[in-house]
């Protein structure tokens, strides 16, 4: 059994060590993290999924982002350890944030991810929204919570003031 929480503060270690775990050393380099840095998550939308034992299985973040003056989630990242991929924990976080996300009144969400993996949960390629380079614009799918939510919503992604979303 699993325990879905929203992510702590005492869980920022443990988190980042699972991000650590599943990608690339040179993560915190790419072309997201830099809308991200220093601006906070959306809280509620952070979540990490835990074994029975209080272990940590999954993490999903979502972070706040402009696009032609108009709020966006950028989903991510979202990480399933090593022994526990396979089991539909990633696919369980992105139903439930997207869930609550729609709940709370958020209209669109984006991600920089692989189309094929993405599509079963509704994300299509975004093809006037520009994430900074190096990004491959095949990768910058996106999602409406709420029908027309994309239409006339183009052009560069931009971080957010640090006063928020």
């Amino acid at each position: 059994m699993y325990r879905l929480e929203e992510e702590t503060e005492a869980d920022a270690a443990e988190v980042e060590a699972l991000y650590d775990l599943c990608f690339a050393p040179g993560r915190t380099a790419l072309s997201s993290y830099r809308l991200r840095n220093g601006v906070p998550p959306v809280k509620a939308l952070c979540l990490v999924l835990r074994d029975g034992d209080g272990i940590l299985a999954a993490v999903i973040r979502y972070w706040p982002v402009r696009i032609a003056g108009r709020r966006v989630l950028l989903l991510g990242p979202v990480a399933v350890h090593p022994t526990r991929q396979g089991e539909g924990l990633g696919a369980l976080l992105i139903h439930e944030s997207l869930g609550e996300a729609r709940r709370l009144g958020w209209e669109r969400v984006m991600l920089v991810g692989d189309a094929p993996y993405y599509r079963r949960f509704g994300f299509r390629k975004l093809e006037r929204v520009e994430m900074p380079p190096p990004t491959n614009p095949d990768r910058v799918l996106g999602m409406e919570l709420q029908p027309g939510a994309w239409g006339g919503v183009e052009g560069p992604v931009v971080r957010v003031p640090q006063t928020g979303g």
